[in-house]
This record gives C-alpha cells, structure tokens and sequence, in this order.
C-alpha cells in the first residue's frame, strides 16, 4: 500500500506544529499519537520538555530497539532548546530512524528558526497551531468545531458562544462538544443561551486555570466575575488548591514516565496531565510551596477568618499567578 506523503500522514517521520495556541498544539500531538497507537497499541510516547533533552538524549530515545517498539518522541518549546541539542535534532531530521516519530512543538517567530527551516528543508509534517487573538478567528473555530462533529449550528449561535465564553480555546472547544452531545437538531441562539449565558465564565476551575498559568489580570477578572454570578467563594479555593497541589504532583513525578503511567499513579485522567504540564512551566518547588500556603490562607479567609472573603481570594490568587512565574 502507497505510504501517504509526509504533507497527509501523522506518522510521517517527523512533524512541527508551529504557533502559540495550547490547545492545537496538544490536538496536534494527540493526533500522531493516536495515528502511532492505532497502528500499535503498545506505541511508547516520550513528552519532553528543553530541559530533559539534552546533548545526546535524542540518539538513546531513537536507537534501535530490541523488541523493535513504535515510539513517539514530543519536543515541547523547541525554540528553547540549546544549541548542541539542536545539533542533534538537526542530524536526526537527516536521518530518521524506523518507527519512530518526532514531533516539534514550536512557537514560530525568530528565536530557534534554524531549527525550524532545518525541518522544514528535511520534509517535515507541518501544522499550524497560531494563537487566536482575533474574536473572528474565534468564530471561525467554533464553526469548525460543530462542522466536525457534523452538527449544525446558526451564526447567531455561534456568536453568542463566542461571547458567553470567551478567548479560551479549550473551554470554546468544550462548549461546542457538550452541545453536540446534549441538543438535537440544529444550535441556535437560545439553545446556547440556556446553557452558557452568565454561566461560561463563572467556573471556579477558569480561576484557577488563569492563575496557575500565572495570567494574574485574567484570574482576577474570572475570579470577580465567578463571585458576581454567585459562584461560592469556598468553591473557588478548592479549585485554587486543586490547581496548585496537580501542579506539585506532576513537579514530583518521575521524567519521562508516560501519560497513562502518570494518569494512573497520580490519580489524574491523561486530558489532565497533558494540561498541568502545559501549566507548570514556570514553578517551581518554592513556588509550589508559596502558592500552597497562600489557598491556605485565603480558605481561612472564606470561612470566616476574615473580613472580606473577596479580598482574600484575590491576595491568593494573585500570590498564585506571581508563584507560577518563580522558576
């Protein structure tokens, strides 16, 4: 059977998925390792950040294998990779080794481009992954997402997602699936109404989201809306204290062990590793303990230890958002 070219097919020797926006770049990922996985079910996948590979690391994760395994190899934040590594990859894109797949996730732009032409001169897979900072190419993701599901959707409705939810792609993706699932026939205005407007945006789980990735502005302005909409302030510390102990969980854990083996061991689904490592860049270990200390104080606060349970939220999740940038 005619292999597909490098252009169609995830598993092609090697892929770059370039851009800024989390959630294509992990569906860029997920993509070849299910195509890896549906081809092999014992695929072995390595997810790496710059600081574990080093000089040297990529010729072990591809050496041949005895029992001759399928294996994805992830590179995350390619542009940050240290120039001998970057030799190494460069020399691999060369000479790509049999069942393996690599995949580059980089963020574009001018940092690590040789890197990146050195793929791309090499043949590589490329996907683009750009941030959507305009509310059109918002709507235009949300009209993807119902067209892949194969559901029908008005453009008012469409509209109207986009503005009850916002500018985060994964909870636009996720409105669009629940909606699929949930309503026959086609989504209009008030279908999206009923379900999202006044709500979208008062998720204790955004709270903390924003401000474990240290985007304090963000987490503030969820954090007053969620408080606004009648979301519990006892609610929010709890998805504060959630947030910040996945974070030290992951921190903890052995490198490169794989996501099914942390799912398992740390007591969190797979979707949920792939988006604490997303989110934990930043910390580090004091950090991790500051941000503890500081959803101790504001849970104190809430229940009754202060004057003002707004105010205690904020103090923590502001304290959140600067511990996440303390790596």
């Amino acid at each position: 059977m005619a292999r597909k070219t490098a252009h169609d097919d995830p598993l092609a020797p090697a892929t770059i998925a370039v851009g800024q926006e989390d959630l294509l770049l992990d569906r860029a990922v997920q993509q070849v390792v299910a195509a890896a996985r549906a081809a092999d079910a014992d695929t072995d996948v390595r997810d790496l950040t710059p600081d574990q590979l080093q000089p040297g690391t990529l010729a072990e994760l591809t050496s041949p294998s005895l029992f001759a395994e399928r294996k994805v190899v992830v590179v995350r934040a390619a542009q940050d990779l240290s120039a001998d590594t970057i030799k190494d990859v460069k020399a691999y894109l060369g000479s790509p080794a049999e069942e393996i797949t690599l995949v580059l996730l980089h963020a574009g732009g001018a940092k690590g481009k040789g890197l990146l032409d050195a793929a791309r001169k090499a043949g590589a897979r490329e996907v683009a992954c750009p941030k959507m900072t305009k509310p059109a190419d918002r709507l235009g993701f949300v009209r993807g997402e119902f067209r892949a599901t194969g559901r029908s959707a008005t453009p008012e409705a469409c509209q109207s997602l986009v503005d009850a939810i916002g500018s985060d792609l994964r909870e636009l993706a996720s409105a669009c699936a629940q909606l699929a699932a949930d309503v026959e026939g086609t989504i209009d205005e008030a279908v999206v109404a009923r379900y999202y407007t006044g709500r979208a945006e008062a998720s204790s789980f955004t709270v903390a989201d924003r401000a474990v990735e240290g985007r304090a502005a963000e987490a503030l302005e969820a954090l007053r809306w969620s408080l606004a909409t009648g979301v519990a302030p006892v609610m929010i510390t709890s998805a504060l204290a959630q947030g910040v102990r996945a974070i030290g969980k992951l921190a903890s854990a052995p490198r490169g062990a794989r996501p099914g083996d942390l799912a398992r061991d740390l007591g969190m689904p797979p979707w949920k590793i792939d988006r604490v490592r997303q989110q934990m860049r930043g910390w580090s270990a004091d950090g991790v303990a500051t941000a503890l200390r500081a959803v101790a104080a504001a849970d104190a606060g809430v229940k009754g230890g202060g004057d003002d349970p707004a105010y205690a939220l904020e103090k923590a999740v502001v304290a959140i958002a600067r511990a996440a940038r303390s790596r």
